[in-house]
């Protein structure tokens, strides 16, 4: 399971799972998190290497009293998949101090604009399939007190966490990837022009691509001198998420393939090929 950092960029000293460390004896503060954007409303796409960072925005109303320093107390927003707040099977928080600025003050509450970043290293924060999907989001508060002082031959450190459920979800994918080829170059006018390709996306579990079968993908064709492009039939990956069809060669143009995605999976568009008709 991924753990987050309680403020780790300020001190180091809060770099521990907050959610993982016993709860202390402190009462429970008055935190309210709301207006939550994750990646600006949008889908995360994650391959197998590349760090992706999510943006997060969020409104943060806290007591006037408490002070959130970032070495012995922090705050922010998390990102968690699981049944339940209580059965969480990954979880992705900021390695880094959110930045807040304070737009309202009363006696006895400040309400700050916030933003944050979680970055997702998928080698190390993904599993499996089973990453992909609806994640929801939480809002957390972690805290540590220290006694170093061992003039008793004794120190001691203790830590505290309290989250809460928010309203919202995001959707984290695997991303796509797609291949075109058609042959031959160049084709006599009129000719069979075969169109292959292949659809493959992330597998987390071997940090690999891998080919996505069953899968309907759009060939289309944007003829040349045209500045869109047109959708001749679909194609469904077979194994090795293999495309393959046929089509007359009518014009100069450029063929590519396109897949719209799904709940799990990421679009993906290939690179066009030119083909030449003589």
């Amino acid at each position: 399971m991924r753990k987050y950092a309680i403020g780790a960029a300020v001190s180091g000293a809060l770099a521990v799972s907050a959610l993982a460390a016993p709860t202390a004896s402190a009462a429970t503060p008055d935190l309210t998190f709301s207006n939550v954007t994750v990646n600006n409303g949008k889908a995360i796409v994650v391959g197998t290497t590349n760090v992706v960072k999510v943006p997060i925005t969020y409104t943060l109303v806290r007591p006037a009293g408490l002070v959130i320093d970032g070495e012995t107390s922090g705050a922010g927003v998390v990102l968690y998949n699981g049944p339940s707040l209580a059965r969480q099977e990954n979880l992705l928080g900021p390695d880094d101090l959110p930045t807040c600025t304070a737009t309202a003050t009363t006696a006895t509450t400040v309400t700050e604009s916030c933003k944050e970043v979680i970055a997702i290293y998928p080698q190390d924060y993904f599993y499996g399939a089973s990453d992909a999907g609806t994640w929801k989001v939480a809002g957390y508060y972690g805290h540590m007190t220290t006694d170093n002082d061992d003039s008793d031959n004794h120190i001691s450190t203790e830590f505290g966490s309290d989250v809460w459920g928010l309203p919202g979800t995001v959707q984290i994918k695997r991303a796509a990837r797609l291949t075109v080829n058609a042959t031959p170059e160049p084709v006599k006018k009129g000719s069979t022009l075969t169109v292959k390709g292949a659809l493959t996306r992330a597998d987390w579990a071997t940090g690999k691509y891998a080919g996505y079968k069953g899968q309907p993908a759009a060939l289309q064709f944007k003829a040349k001198g045209a500045t869109a492009y047109k959708t001749v039939k679909t194609v469904t990956s077979g194994t090795a998420g293999a495309l393959s069809t046929t089509v007359k060669a009518s014009a100069d143009g450029t063929y590519r393939y396109q897949f719209a995605g799904t709940a799990t999976t990421g679009t993906a568009t290939a690179t066009g090929d030119y083909v030449d008709v003589k």
